[in-house]
């Protein structure tokens, strides 16, 4: 897809922010093109332009929901931006567009204190929501149930699949962030300064957060990470691990056939096969 062309955006974006001087592209997110705008007068905003399919098409219900839950979390305790303006259809910044507060700190896809990170998806959890928030999807649609040819054990995958096909276990509804994981939680010196991306925003089964987290954090930083953010959240929470439920995160990784996978590299790929046993091996 060509590069967007950003000026029509940015002059949206100084109608609620006045002169922009500086225009930074941001790292990371694959739906968007996100931009880290310093205005001539006044703090640092983002802008969310949803650039990339199929989320672009789905763009107005993703950025109108962000918008709402940013709204509606805005002077709670939890470290999430404020939302400041919203082109949901585009019609001025050429894609549907969700402009932001900018909060301090950078990620850290390794090496993320997994008690932090459980204490802040606590956090998350405890929200009671005062506007009205959709009920999860899962991401491991029935399209995806194809063995690939990257999978090292077919009959692992088969078994997943064949136990996605059975209804999942009852759930006491949750809010949810949804597409909880270390690329989406900013730090400053070991401290926690941000939570992003809330154009997922759920509720549904807690767990689901957790083996979201957790499945990210296998692939990325290895199963230890992964395995201390689990038990990190059992220990804060006291809640029961649902395996159904961290099956359920890792079959959603696989996209629908023809569509490359997020992981690109082998060794991601064997790391999440490799999450997919562990977790199935708790099943009995």
């Amino acid at each position: 897809m060509p590069e967007p062309d950003l000026a029509p955006a940015v002059a949206w974006a100084e109608r609620h922010l006045g002169a922009v001087r500086d225009v930074r592209r941001l790292e990371g997110g694959w739906t968007s093109t996100m931009l880290q705008l310093t205005p001539a007068d006044g703090p640092d905003a983002v802008l969310r332009l949803m650039t990339e399919e199929p989320w672009r098409t789905h763009g107005p219900g993703l950025v109108t929901r962000e918008a709402a839950v940013q709204t509606m979390l805005a002077g709670g305790d939890l470290p999430a931006p404020r939302s400041l303006a919203l082109d949901a259809e585009g019609g001025g910044c050429g894609n549907p567009a969700h402009l932001m507060t900018h909060l301090p700190g950078t990620v850290q896809p390794v090496g993320a204190d997994p008690v932090a990170l459980a204490a802040l998806l606590a956090r998350v959890h405890a929200v009671r929501p005062t506007i009205e928030v959709r009920t999860y999807q899962s991401w491991a649609w029935e399209e995806k149930y194809v063995v690939r040819d990257w999978c090292r054990d077919p009959g692992l995958w088969e078994a997943a699949f064949d136990l996605l096909r059975t209804p999942p276990p009852a759930y006491e509804p949750t809010f949810l962030h949804r597409d909880f994981q270390p690329r989406n939680v900013l730090w400053d010196g070991g401290r926690v300064t941000g939570l992003v991306d809330w154009v997922e925003t759920s509720t549904g089964p807690a767990w689901l957060d957790v083996a979201h987290g957790a499945t990210n954090l296998a692939v990325h930083a290895g199963p230890g990470a992964a395995e201390a953010f689990s038990a990190s959240y059992v220990d804060v929470t006291g809640a029961e691990p649902q395996p159904y439920y961290d099956v359920m995160d890792v079959v959603g990784f696989l996209p629908p056939p023809g569509r490359a996978i997020f992981l690109p590299e082998p060794w991601q790929r064997e790391r999440l096969e490799d999450r997919l046993r562990l977790v199935m091996g708790r099943l009995g």
